[in-house]
């Protein structure tokens, strides 16, 4: 199974050195991901590879034009290879961990289009556009490192991009929860130990200890995730007990949920 991803940007040199590191680079160099990047000045048709105007109607800023786009677009499907065009977009639907297991299914190759300056011509999204991703709530100067946000979180679900299979699998939000704490030698540094639990060899044990401290995050950090977790009978019986230790944990879980029953 391997992924592959078009790009279209004004400045594709943002994407080499990141591209070209870590697991990226040993994904691609096995072939399990393909990243091709465009720039869009190539199809600006124009000496000065102009590919921005003045907004109609007036306003600040520069906006993006319609036919150096549209070129580019019909001239990177001419190969022949389906594809999904995505438009990276502060109007887009939020991505989640949920896209990044859609995506690193999907058959087609994608192709993200990345925005600049002030805005983009509308017609892009009603010619050239299957779908609208935003990566947050926040301003950005351009699409480029929302595309490499998401091919770095998709590419990482494909089998064999990372050295240990589990690891995508274990991680945050693969299960709606955040992520439980980690450690390593040495046992103790500056008087912090690390939990006896995990130097005790009981691997049932360890597992209960790390389900309990991702559950213990969530409903300290991000108890809306809960919502949509799906929680076994023995995740309930965690809650009641962090529940029972910490009186404001108990406070946000109930304010969710009936106050006699955890699921």
């Amino acid at each position: 199974m391997s992924a592959g991803f078009d790009i279209l940007t004004l400045f594709p040199g943002m994407f080499q050195a990141y591209l070209g590191e870590s697991i990226m680079k040993r994904a691609s160099q096995r072939g399990l991901l393909d990243v091709k990047v465009y720039n869009t000045r190539d199809y600006a048709g124009d000496k000065h590879r102009i590919v921005d105007d003045y907004p109609y109607g007036g306003g600040a800023g520069m906006v993006l034009k319609i036919d150096p786009l549209y070129r580019a677009v019909h001239s990177i499907k001419s190969d022949g290879n389906e594809r999904l065009s995505v438009l990276l977009s502060p109007q887009g639907a939020l991505f989640n961990q949920g896209k990044a297991e859609t995506l690193a299914k999907e058959e087609r190759r994608v192709l993200f289009i990345c925005g600049r300056y002030e805005g983009i011509d509308e017609r892009v999204k009603e010619l050239l556009v299957d779908e609208e991703i935003s990566i947050g709530d926040y301003v950005m100067t351009g699409g480029e490192l929302a595309a490499l946000v998401i091919i770095d979180s998709v590419a990482r679900l494909l089998p064999g991009v990372l050295g240990d299979e589990d690891s995508a699998r274990e991680e945050s939000f693969t299960g709606g929860l955040l992520d439980y704490p980690h450690y390593t030698r040495p046992p103790e540094f500056m008087g912090v130990r690390v939990p006896d639990v995990l130097l005790s060899g009981n691997h049932r044990e360890i597992a209960r200890y790390r389900r309990k401290e991702a559950l213990r995050r969530t409903l300290q950090r991000r108890p809306g995730l809960l919502e949509k977790a799906a929680l076994s009978r023995e995740d309930c019986t965690i809650i009641d007990e962090l529940c029972s230790e910490d009186t404001e944990m108990m406070r946000k879980w109930r304010r969710r949920n009936e106050p006699d029953t955890c699921c």
